[in-house]
């Protein structure tokens, strides 16, 4: 049954821990010690800075418990504002007691922790509305390529029904149509030449790097943030598409 202070002996360390890193010490103490499925913040921080753990003036921690406190209730909060502590039912919930969230429980390891936390800084705003939910999801989970390959096999889909092509229209040969320079349906003949190609271009190469190799084999992502920069690129394309539906729906 770990505490906070075993975890990380030196409060000049806990004090200069950011929100979330904290939260993840958090989250693993609370685990090991729930009363009835609850936790509280008091019984985790008085382990702290109690009487019991300053009990002689010589300890570093002497004098710093406000500031421990403060720290703590950050890394508290945190776990609370992301959903991975939820206030207890009924008049437990009132004073003060929380109980681990489904999301919370699901995180088992400290690799688990950071996919969460890498996940939880990217802001499901960003993503296309097409694959926010999905994408954002696997992100969370750690499941990387299975995120960047529905980013890109929506790309892909919503081309095809952007352009009116049949189902098996697919990859590259797809999308170079779509954006043919001279006659695609999905081509803004107002702009240059060359910006056309460079369209036509960037979408074969986005699809034939990110979503044709997962179609063929098993990729593997290690790297969140590879990861989230691939569905950023895919969201750009996907909006895009729908500039260029938009644009047809009016043209006069």
């Amino acid at each position: 049954m770990p505490t906070v202070q075993q975890l990380v002996p030196d409060v000049d360390v806990l004090l200069a821990l950011a929100p979330e890193e904290l939260g993840a010490i958090l989250l693993k103490v609370a685990k090991s010690q729930l009363q009835n499925g609850m936790v509280q913040l008091n019984n985790l921080s008085s382990v702290i800075v109690g009487v019991g753990m300053a009990a002689t003036r010589q300890s570093p921690w002497v004098g710093r418990e406000r500031e421990v406190e403060l720290a703590l209730s950050e890394g508290w909060n945190w776990l609370v504002v992301q959903g991975l502590l939820v206030p207890a039912s009924g008049i437990n919930g009132s004073n003060g007691w929380y109980v681990i969230s489904r999301r919370g429980q699901s995180i088992q390891t400290y690799d688990d922790f950071q996919h969460f936390k890498e996940a939880a800084a990217f802001p499901k705003s960003m993503l296309h509305p097409a694959i926010a939910d999905k994408v954002w999801l696997d992100l969370a989970r750690g499941q990387l390529a299975d995120a960047v390959f529905s980013a890109f096999r929506a790309v892909e889909e919503a081309v095809r029904q952007a352009g009116s092509y049949g189902p098996g229209e697919i990859g590259t040969d797809l999308v170079r149509k779509a954006f043919d320079q001279a006659k695609g349906p999905l081509t803004d003949l107002h702009q240059e030449k060359g910006e056309r190609e460079a369209l036509a271009h960037m979408f074969a190469g986005a699809i034939g790097s990110y979503k044709n190799p997962h179609s063929h084999r098993t990729v593997t992502i290690t790297d969140p943030r590879e990861a989230q920069e691939m569905v950023m690129l895919a969201s750009h394309l996907l909006r895009i598409v729908d500039d260029r539906v938009a644009k047809r729906k009016v043209k006069p």
